[in-house]
């Protein structure tokens, strides 16, 4: 059985969204970054933690990597066309989307006050809502960005549009709020958020 580390206020929720869908049997420590429970088995005290038998595995695009090529699920096969253009929407994803939210979190709470740049932040929504916009239309009418099937970036894109709203970025794309909340109705989804 799987171990999950880590709490819903971090990207732990993209892992735990994954088991659920995936229906596979796993236990959750919610435990905050740096806290004795996630030092304990990952030095750096970072989370998402995912325990697999011996194996501590790390960073949550590499566990839901893991876990969608074990069991064979939520994603396509590595070394397909498909599975390439579905790491072109994680990768885009991570670098524009997660990547100027992350910058702005540093930039509000995590840094030291007297390394924090208030000013960056006004240049982070904008660049943000320009990869929305683009995302917006590949998505086009699909139900998924990889057209009917839900797959890994599929649940990047939704944690960081709750992030992005909970952080007072841009997100007023009809097409993302409407998939957003589409994909916010799923049963593994709100089993996730309520655990």
């Amino acid at each position: 059985m799987y171990k999950l580390i880590g709490n819903l206020k971090t990207r732990t929720l993209r892992p735990l969204w994954m088991l659920n869908e995936l229906q596979l049997p796993f236990s959750h420590v919610s435990a905050a970054p740096a806290s004795a429970e996630a030092k304990a088995v990952n030095p750096s005290g970072k989370v998402p933690i995912l325990i697999d038998g011996d194996a501590v595995l790390t960073d949550s695009t590499a566990i839901l990597h893991y876990l969608a090529d074990k069991h064979g699920k939520l994603t396509f096969p590595a070394g397909t066309v498909d599975r390439a253009r579905q790491d072109g929407f994680t990768q885009m994803i991570l670098d524009e989307l997660d990547g100027a939210l992350w910058t702005a979190a540093r930039h509000s709470f995590v840094l030291p006050e007297d390394m924090r740049i208030a000013e960056i932040k006004p240049s982070l929504k904008w660049e943000f809502a320009r990869s929305l916009a683009r995302l917006s239309e590949q998505l086009g009418d699909n139900p998924f960005l990889m057209g009917d099937r839900m797959t890994v970036p599929d649940i990047i894109l939704v944690h960081c549009l709750g992030w992005a709203i909970n952080a007072g970025f841009p997100v007023d794309d009809a097409r993302l709020l409407a998939y957003n909340s589409r994909l916010r109705e799923r049963t593994a989804f709100k089993a996730s958020v309520a655990a």
